[in-house]
């Protein structure tokens, strides 16, 4: 997947001076989430929601945006549509989205090393501290 990010970002870099600088910086922020989430599987293996949610992203919800985004003239991309939201914006609210949801995976990934460690220490505190059966 670490390949694909840097897919990715070289999509990002190639398309940043078409996208206002606020969405490269989104775009670029939540290639690093991802970027941290994979390194998590150093630790301990991704958990199949945490695997799905970043493969769809990197695959489809990513690109996707930048695509449809890139399609729309540049006469068109700041003026309102009857949702009274510009492309623009809608582009940064999108990438906003996709953002809060892999912070969401990686808070989850980092809480499953938290409780793994917690249950090592409980182990451990139990393994040299005595039997619980012990009388």
């Amino acid at each position: 997947m670490s390949e694909r990010i840097a897919e990715v970002v070289r999509l990002i870099n190639r398309s940043s001076g078409e996208m206002p600088g606020a969405a490269v910086v989104r775009a670029r922020r939540l290639t690093d989430t991802l970027q941290e989430i994979i390194d998590t599987a150093a630790i301990r293996p991704l958990d199949i929601y945490a695997v799905m949610s970043v493969r769809n992203t990197l695959n489809d919800y990513l690109p996707t945006t930048l695509q449809r985004y890139l399609a729309v003239p540049e006469s068109a991309r700041h003026v309102a549509r009857t949702s009274g939201t510009t492309p623009v914006e809608s582009l940064v609210e999108q990438l906003e989205a996709l953002q809060v949801s892999a912070s969401s995976v990686l808070v989850a990934s980092q809480h499953q090393d938290v409780d793994s460690l917690m249950t090592q220490g409980a182990f451990l505190a139990t393994k040299f501290s005595g039997s619980d059966l012990d009388l």
